[in-house]
């Protein structure tokens, strides 16, 4: 730092005071950059010595004033290296601002986009089971990665500070992600969300000053959700399949579909949580192990059944648990195969039982959405309005059900013959 650090004394002649005297000032230079400062001391101009920076002569007043500029020179020297030790942003006008006690803005600290992600998914690695899911993580990690490849890929280079991350990084962002990596809308949108984090957390840290995600703009589009209908349950429920293992994961799949339980959270369900109210009636009362909310669900008979099939197997009398699940890649491998067998065209995977819950088994039969979605642990009702696309089929149900009693009531012209009839009838009557 030093390097850039030069100091010369010389005589200001545009100031000369009344007494012909001529003013001495101290100019810094750091980078090119000048800044004066006034030594306070007054001498005869033909007296000083440009070239030894000093004042000639031997007399007392002279010596004093050239102790004076060697004190001011070493002040400069000495502010210079305490600022060095502070860190604070080094100018000309800084240094002369911090030797007169005048308060220094701190330096801005420079942090890289990887630097700050990199700490940011540690922090959410430590935090698994004590508010993130290792599936958060997993997402974010990912997205990382995502970030250090487009980086090599659009300015070939492995990082870059946050202070160059601006509208045309993002959009370039988006572009990599549509084209090279092939990502879908929603996908797309959720990654540079991802990131969006990461620069909205340098904002708040003052590490970055303006937001270039202020002006960028894309919508996640509505996702068709894949769901079963009763006579696809029907017959996954009635198939006799010759492999156990096939018994064994359509049973637990069946067990989803009637209760609305994530994956996650039916392999975690305890006997402790299965609870009887005062009714007599039997519930599920656990938490979400994605958002960790309360979750209570009314047990349907079949429920029920496939919890007592499964309540003398050695893997749920041993961990206490109410079904013995597999792990989820296997349990969608076998789906792929129960799918084959039972005629079910759709691509199926464990979480569609979920979906069937909140379709099929609940809305299209008049539950209510506020209902279905306590059952389901959303924590805004607008994720369970997603599944609200049944309700088109429900409508045609009703509409079909309109059908029938309309042609139970007379037409107009039907009517109209019943009143002639009368009218006839009468008019014999009287006749007679």
């Amino acid at each position: 730092m030093n390097k850039t650090l030069g100091l010369l004394f010389y005589l200001k002649k545009s100031k000369i005071n009344s007494n012909g005297l001529t003013p001495i000032y101290l100019r810094i230079t750091i980078d090119g950059i000048r800044t004066d400062i006034s030594s306070k001391r007054f001498i005869d101009a033909s007296k000083w010595n440009n070239k030894a920076q000093k004042v000639n002569g031997t007399c007392e007043e002279i010596r004093n004033i050239n102790s004076a500029l060697k004190s001011l020179e070493i002040k400069v020297y000495k502010s210079h290296m305490e600022m060095v030790d502070k860190d604070l942003p080094i100018t000309s006008e800084n240094l002369k601002k911090y030797m007169y006690d005048v308060e220094i803005v701190p330096k801005v600290i420079e942090k890289t986009i990887l630097e700050v992600f990199k700490a940011h998914n540690l922090e959410v690695k430590s935090l698994i089971g004590k508010g993130f899911a290792q599936g958060t993580y997993d997402r974010y990690e990912v997205s990382y990665q995502h970030t250090q490849a487009f980086m090599l890929w659009k300015y070939n280079v492995k990082d870059v500070l946050l202070t160059q991350v601006n509208h045309e990084f993002v959009t370039s962002y988006d572009y990599f992600l549509r084209s090279v990596r092939d990502c879908g809308n929603n996908t797309t949108v959720k990654y540079l969300k991802n990131f969006k984090k990461i620069i909205l957390i340098s904002l708040a840290n003052g590490w970055l000053e303006k937001n270039p995600f202020l002006l960028y703009k894309a919508k996640l589009k509505p996702v068709v959700r894949e769901f079963l209908n009763m006579d696809e349950i029907q017959r996954m429920a009635d198939y006799d399949f010759k492999f156990s293992r096939l018994n064994h994961v359509r049973d637990i799949f069946l067990f989803s579909c009637y209760t609305g339980l994530s994956y996650a959270d039916v392999r975690k369900l305890k006997k402790s949580e299965i609870i009887t109210d005062d009714k007599g009636m039997q519930w599920i009362s656990t938490y979400r192990k994605k958002t960790d909310t309360v979750v209570k669900v009314p047990l349907l008979p079949i429920a029920l059944d496939l919890i007592d099939k499964y309540s003398d197997h050695p893997s749920c009398w041993e961990g206490k648990s109410v079904l013995p699940v597999s792990s989820n890649q296997k349990m969608n491998s076998y789906l792929k195969e129960i799918a084959t067998l039972c005629e079910i065209f759709k691509e199926l995977t464990f979480h569609i039982a979920r979906h069937t819950f909140a379709t099929t088994i609940t809305l299209a039969n008049g539950v209510p959405i506020e209902s279905v979605s306590k059952m389901l642990g959303h924590t805004d009702i607008k994720t369970t309005q997603h599944y609200a696309k049944i309700l088109d089929l429900k409508l045609s149900q009703d509409m079909e059900l309109l059908k029938i009693r309309l042609t139970e009531i007379p037409t107009t012209e039907q009517m109209l013959k019943v009143v002639q009839t009368s009218n006839t009838t009468g008019t014999a009557k009287k006749a007679s």
